[in-house]
């Protein structure tokens, strides 16, 4: 597993990292601690050092999850997490938050949860328009004078707040939403990325699962399963549209003898060393498969017909519901 820089950052990333997420909430049931620890170990074992969390992911418990993890091989990773979407205690939804006070009580107990003196990589998760970009990034390189955190980032931030941030403090990665079904990013944001000398780091490679090949079907996710509950790429009919266009890539993975997921993740690791996909599982099985995408070459015409095989706009469905929609791209 190679390593690459992260932004103008003294960080080295693994090639491929691992999104947390779905070990505490919203792709069905948490995993318990020692389940996690022992796939966290596995990711470890085969290069992955890259990790990242959130403080709204379970509310708090996938950073611990992390935790004794990251403690006990605190030299060898790379710990990155998030603040702004607020929650309650009970888990409801609170609204967003940019204010430079929040910002610094949120990294406090991000810290905490973590068990950490240093988060590596800290995102503004979402942004509150209400807050001059200016004030917030202000307020997290504060956190990096004070030792506190090591590099910053964005998240779902468009193309002018990512101008604004970077003349406050260096942004070392920008992270959004991209996969061969997702290339919203690629009109504005990735060339401004490079322009800048920020990493990408691309969530939801694999499109939710979708571009696997595990789910055929809604009689194939739990009932509440963020995606048959909130995702419109897979409510009604736009799951067999999005299907249709899976079984196209499922025959040039055939081809290449490789898994779907892994022609995905090839894809993505194609388009550049600054871009770092981070796909989550839950699977030690899934994890290897994944991990197997880093050794995947793609020729330009193969990439070619990846891309004719899923044309943007034969995509059916957002990807993310209207209730939500207003917080990308701000």
């Amino acid at each position: 597993m190679r390593k690459v820089s992260l932004g103008q950052s003294d960080l080295e990333v693994s090639r491929l990292g691992f999104g947390c997420m779905g070990l505490a909430e919203f792709y069905g049931d948490a995993l318990s601690d020692g389940d996690a620890q022992s796939l966290l170990e596995a990711a470890l074992e085969r290069g992955v050092n890259f990790f990242d969390t959130a403080d709204m992911y379970g509310n708090g418990r996938n950073e611990e999850q992390l935790s004794a993890f990251v403690n006990k091989h605190r030299s060898k990773v790379v710990v990155a997490t998030k603040f702004a979407i607020q929650r309650g205690a009970d888990g409801a939804w609170l609204g967003l938050s940019n204010d430079p006070k929040y910002i610094k009580e949120a990294c406090d107990a991000s810290l905490k949860r973590l068990g950490v003196d240093t988060i590596d990589l800290y995102y503004m998760h979402r942004r509150d328009r209400d807050v001059p970009v200016e004030e917030s990034v202000g307020a997290m390189a504060d956190l990096v004078k004070a030792g506190k955190v090591r590099a910053l980032g964005l998240s779902e931030v468009s193309a002018e707040t990512l101008k604004k941030a970077h003349q406050v403090h260096p942004i070392a990665a920008l992270q959004s939403e991209y996969s061969i079904v997702t290339r919203d990013m690629e009109a504005e944001i990735i060339p401004l990325c490079r322009e800048l000398g920020t990493t990408f780091v691309a969530y939801s490679p694999l499109g939710r699962g979708l571009l696997t090949g595990a789910y055929r079907s809604a009689e194939d996710f739990g009932d509440d399963d963020y995606r048959m509950v909130a995702n419109p790429r897979f409510a009604g009919g736009a799951l067999a549209k999005n299907l249709s266009l899976v079984d196209q890539l499922a025959k040039i993975a055939e081809a290449k003898k490789a898994s779907l997921a892994q022609i995905a993740l090839a894809w993505v690791l194609a388009k550049g060393d600054d871009i770092v996909p981070i796909p989550g599982t839950k699977k030690i099985s899934r994890l290897e498969e994944n991990v197997g995408a880093v050794g995947v070459t793609l020729t330009d015409e193969d990439i070619a017909a990846i891309e004719a095989a899923v044309p943007p706009e034969a995509v059916e469905g957002a990807r993310y519901p209207e209730t939500t929609s207003s917080t990308l791209n701000a």
